[in-house]
């Protein structure tokens, strides 16, 4: 795997390739709006099949445009994914491995909006950067409103174009006027609006109007609230460099409160809320301006969040519930409404996808892979597994581990740990319940994912 300071020779790379394409002058190129939310899992969306959360306005991107049922980010942690869907790169390439204070590399990096703007589009950032605490505008963003790390959910300070003030009211809220403020404007040239919000994320901070949503939810408990976290050594294994009383996001399977609905989950679908509700406001702006259609619209988010299964609350580990997340793109001149693609799409596609419909050639230091032909429903060759990775941090129990994610396998090595790997077939076992590393009669798969795992570690 090559080394993380290979950043500097990549931005050299980068910089020498965003030319605007001949095709690009003849075609109409779309609009584009991206909203990422931070910490919402796959399946907390009512679309995703979530038995109790109402989110219309989301949910319509799925019904008139397609709903990608494999998505993952490669590092399941705020700084790295947002980096990687910035740059198309994965954490050991791009530098921002962590959520530590990046704030001088996060001004180095090449983004996809970057490259864009240099072909003709109009840009703005709008939301959490979270690359350190330095909230100033970074490059390729005409546009610039931000905040200082995590930011704060109510009254919070903001940066616009370079000035910060503190601004009254709710935070998501905050956003999505200055969204729709931007979608309003009068345009000369197409655009690319990208909307990072500070919710779901902790604290779980609902807007009052939403306080009390949910109130007498009653959901059932999965299995994997009640995993005895038998064949998981990593996660129960003491950690004798770090204090115990300074270890975070692991608890023994024990203290799990198996009464649902867990306080977190409610409070995440209530942050929600207010989320829809700003789709659905840049909706109406779109459909008013006339831009709708001429208009790629997606959201995702940087990462999942367990609700107690394993025994796990956070995300970083390479379980489903912290992996896995939502994909939705309407964008009516590819995918048909109510497209629902299967194939594994990871983070690190969306900056070639875009790049490829905004007409800026693809540098060659971009690792992902455009999913436009997987929009339009082409049968092309596609990745049939995923490297996915994550580096210890001193103050958290995750160990540092890659891990290959195939459409039934899962095969998780914690590369600093000795005989603690794992092994999952999520067809027969979706909860992650019993690790087969050991099983003779899982010895052929195991064998076939460390190799596709060593193969694919070299290949990026």
């Amino acid at each position: 795997m090559k080394h993380i300071l290979g950043f500097i020779a990549v931005t050299i790379s980068l910089l020498g390739t965003s030319s605007f394409s001949a095709h690009a002058a003849q075609t109409p190129r779309p609009n584009i709006v991206f909203v990422l939310v931070d910490d919402l899992r796959w399946d907390a969306l009512s679309c995703m099949g979530h038995p109790v959360a109402k989110t219309p306005n989301i949910d319509r991107l799925a019904t008139e445009g397609a709903r990608f049922k494999n998505f993952f980010v490669t590092l399941p942690l705020c700084s790295p994914s947002r980096a990687t869907f910035l740059t198309g790169q994965y954490a050991h390439r791009n530098g921002i491995i962590d959520n530590s204070n990046h704030n001088e590399l996060s001004h180095k990096l090449v983004t996809f909006p970057k490259l864009l703007q240099d072909v003709g589009y109009e840009t703005a950032y709008i939301g959490k950067l979270h690359m350190g605490n330095d909230d100033s505008p970074r490059p390729g963003f005409d546009r610039w409103v931000s905040f200082k790390g995590q930011g704060v959910y109510i009254d919070p300070e903001i940066n616009v174009d370079g000035t910060s003030a503190k601004v009254t009211g709710y935070m998501t809220d905050i956003l999505n006027r200055h969204a729709v403020e931007f979608v309003q404007k009068e345009h000369a040239k197409p655009f690319v609006l990208y909307l990072a919000h500070k919710a779901v994320h902790g604290p779980f901070m609902p807007a009052e109007r939403h306080k009390d949503l949910y109130a007498n939810a009653r959901i059932s408990p999965v299995p994997s609230i009640e995993d005895s976290l038998k064949g998981k050594p990593a996660l129960t294994r003491e950690k004798e460099s770090v204090p115990e009383k300074k270890q975070r996001n692991a608890k023994p399977a024990a203290t799990v409160d198996k009464n649902l609905p867990p306080g977190t989950m409610v409070q995440q679908l209530r942050a929600l809320a207010a989320i829809d509700e700003g789709v659905g406001q840049i909706f109406d702006a779109l459909e008013k301006t006339g831009q709708l259609d001429k208009t790629i619209f997606i959201f995702s988010s940087d990462n999942g969040f367990f609700w107690r299964e394993h025994g796990l609350g956070d995300k970083r580990w390479a379980y489903e519930e912290s992996i896995r997340d939502p994909l939705l793109v309407r964008y009516p001149k590819y995918a048909k409404p109510g497209t629902v693609i299967d194939k594994i799409v990871l983070n690190i596609d969306l900056a070639p996808t875009l790049l490829e419909l905004g007409g800026a050639k693809i540098p060659k230091a971009i690792q992902g892979k455009s999913f436009l032909p997987l929009l339009k429903g082409e049968r092309i060759k596609w990745r049939d597994a995923a490297l996915l990775e994550y580096f210890n941090e001193k103050q958290y129990r995750t160990p540092a581990w890659q891990a290959v994610r195939t459409d039934r396998w899962k095969y998780i090595k914690y590369t600093e740990l000795s005989g603690m790997d794992e092994l999952y077939d999520l067809q027969d076992d979706p909860f992650e319940l019993k690790n087969l590393i050991n099983d003779p009669q899982a010895k052929k798969e195991r064998q076939e994912l460390e190799k596709k795992l060593s193969k694919l570690v070299k290949e990026f």
